[in-house]
Order: C-alpha cells, then structure tokens, then sequence
C-alpha cells in the first residue's frame, strides 16, 4: 500500500469537554488505529463508510464522510453510484434521504470552488 495521508478524527474538538470519552475513542481508537491501518487505503475506506452510513440512512454522519471521500480521493460521480447502488440493496427511502445529502454537500462544495 502507498503513503496516504494520515487519518485523524474530530472528536476531542467536538464532544472533549461533553463526552470525553466519546471523543478519546473517536480519535484514538476509530481515526488514529483503525482509518490508519495499512491493509486498505483511505479512499477504500472512505467508500466502505458511505456505503455503510448510506445503508443505515444515517444522514447525520454522512454528510462528512462525503467530505472526507473527497479528500480521500473519490470523486463525485463515484459518489453519487456508490449511493445509487446501496439504495437498491438498503431501500428507496435511506436511499433517497441519503442522496438528499450527497446533493446538498457536493452543491455547497461546487459553490465554494467556483468562487
């Protein structure tokens, strides 16, 4: 596997003062160990969590992991068929609350680089 960047989580700067630890498994376990293993690259992963976090229609973590895809390599339209492809198995309602999603992330991101 190629050098990638290293993961690291958002947990201490969210929820450290509220749920500490919350935010010390989020950051050490999930981000600093697990995202950080060498056996599947961060743009592997990254679509593995969508397509879980789209199955489950959880809308909430969404939205920052197609950021972070982003960041990780996938593109848009990889996206978009990942999504596309986990309604017809998770079902028409998760997959059109999480294509809702896609579509608010990826019009903000546009607007942001055209500017």
């Amino acid at each position: 596997m190629s050098e990638q960047p290293r993961q690291v989580g958002g947990g201490r700067t969210m929820f450290g003062d509220f749920a500490p630890k919350l935010a010390e498994l989020t950051d050490d376990v999930l981000f600093a160990d697990v995202w950080n293993r060498p056996d599947l690259s961060a743009r592997d992963r990254s679509l593995i969590t969508v397509a879980v976090l789209a199955a489950g229609s959880h809308t909430g973590q969404l939205g920052f992991h197609l950021g972070r895809d982003i960041e990780n390599g996938v593109n848009q339209s990889e996206l978009i068929e990942t999504i596309t492809h986990v309604t017809l198995y998770a079902g028409w309602p998760n997959g059109m609350a999480d294509m809702g999603v896609a579509k608010n992330v990826f019009t903000e991101q546009n607007r942001k680089e055209t500017k």
